[in-house]
């Protein structure tokens, strides 16, 4: 009989904006997999856990060592289901969930859609790794900053009427400030010599506070900013003149469609995307890193226009026996993500799922009855579960679990 559920082991890569030693829940996570070989150094940042069959950073058995992905390609049809095998048309996981724990801004990015990615995989595949694209959430952990999307229109002309700004609108001016203006405004700014952007965050500096109306917190944050990169870093003027700068608290969700540009700031979240690592950069990273402005720029959607439209709200979940678990389900159909919650000595039953999951414990103790046998939950424990399994949970000390998973 096949193994419906098992444990995994997973690694952790050290981006320069990932949190340092221990002080990165990624990293701690990984750590206190039983069995693992991934040790701390202290001396390292450390960014993103992944949990999933992605071939940069894949996952294996605890107890046999196998890559979870051959497993999978043994097993499809216990493991995965010919429902979503069919689905998607491979064995593969559609998703791929990760622990981010993040000390300064990330990339300010955007991740290319279907149409884009396969022509960008076909002509550079070592750089764009898959055709897929990558629609993703992020679970707040804790205090998390983002910036995500684009402000309203009528916000952002706003401030572009503050002089230091003028010069990066368009020459023939619109009635209307509009998408077409907007993308103007961020391709100029995205464009701009060091000196130009140097020279506008120092005089932007030198404005009252009360001049920037709702957006009081630019003077103060330029220059965290410009600790973190550099006070000619193009990506501080373009997150935060024309972005949703959003402050969320552990529970807030927030999704980033495809072409959605964002910059995650501070904290420790639960992400999960499609399955790709496809990833266009313009900003908050040296000039050598950076993608063509205008590649960037042609494939930037204007949604959200709004800090509530990026925000993805948590439901009760109908297959929570108890009502400790909730769902959030962004608009796509690679991954919904449960999130439950355990306090001492409750307990929760979780229907079978048409699809496999893949399962983290962030915090607690406690156990997990599957198929016949238990299993231990703990801090950092992962599990692989294939379709079709009902989870008994019960808490000794207060469980926190993420569970991606499709059907």
């Amino acid at each position: 009989m096949i193994e419906k559920v098992l444990q995994l082991k997973c690694n952790c890569n050290q981006y320069p904006w990932g949190k340092q030693g221990s002080k990165s829940l990624a990293a701690t996570l990984c750590e206190k997999t039983p069995g693992t070989d991934f040790k701390i150094d202290e001396n390292n940042s450390y960014a993103e856990m992944w949990m999933g069959t992605y071939p940069e950073l894949p996952s294996y058995v605890l107890e046999t060592g196998e890559d979870l992905q051959d497993v999978l390609d043994k097993n499809a049809v216990e493991l995965i289901g010919k429902t979503v095998a069919d689905k998607f048309n491979h064995t593969k996981l559609p998703y791929l969930p990760k622990v981010l724990s993040i000390a300064k801004a990330l990339p300010l990015q955007l991740h290319p859609n279907k149409d884009l990615a396969s022509q960008l995989h076909a002509k550079s595949p070592e750089q764009f790794t898959d055709p897929n694209h990558k629609p993703e959430i992020a679970l707040a952990l804790g205090d998390f900053e983002a910036f995500c999307g684009f402000k309203p229109l009528k916000q952002i002309q706003s401030l572009m009427q503050l002089p230091p700004l003028e010069p990066f609108m368009p020459e023939v001016r619109k009635p209307d400030f509009d998408d077409q203006t907007l993308k103007h405004v961020v391709k100029a700014m995205l464009s701009a010599s060091e000196d130009a952007v140097r020279k506008t965050h120092d005089a932007l500096m030198a404005l009252p506070k009360d001049k920037f109306g709702d957006d009081s917190y630019i003077p103060d944050m330029i220059p965290r900013l410009s600790e973190q990169y550099d006070k000619s870093d193009n990506g501080t003027l373009v997150a935060l003149v024309t972005m949703n700068y959003l402050q969320l608290k552990a529970g807030d969700g927030i999704y980033i469609p495809a072409d959605g540009i964002h910059a995650y700031l501070s904290g420790d979240i639960i992400e999960c995307m499609a399955r790709s690592n496809n990833v266009l950069n313009t900003g908050f990273c040296p000039r050598a890193d950076r993608d063509s402005v205008d590649m960037f720029c042609s494939a930037l959607t204007f949604t959200p226009h709004d800090a509530k439209e990026a925000i993805l709200p948590a439901k009760s979940f109908d297959g929570s026996k108890n009502g400790k678990t909730l769902l959030y389900a962004p608009p796509l159909s690679e991954f919904n993500m449960l999130a439950t919650t355990l306090e001492d000595g409750d307990s929760e039953t979780i229907r079978k799922l048409g699809g496999p999951s893949i399962m983290i414990v962030t915090e607690g103790e406690g156990t997990m009855k599957a198929d016949g046998k238990v299993y231990r939950l703990s801090e950092g424990f992962i599990y692989f579960v294939g379709q079709g399994v009902e989870l008994e949970f019960k808490a000794t000390k207060k469980i926190k679990a993420f569970t991606a998973f499709v059907e």
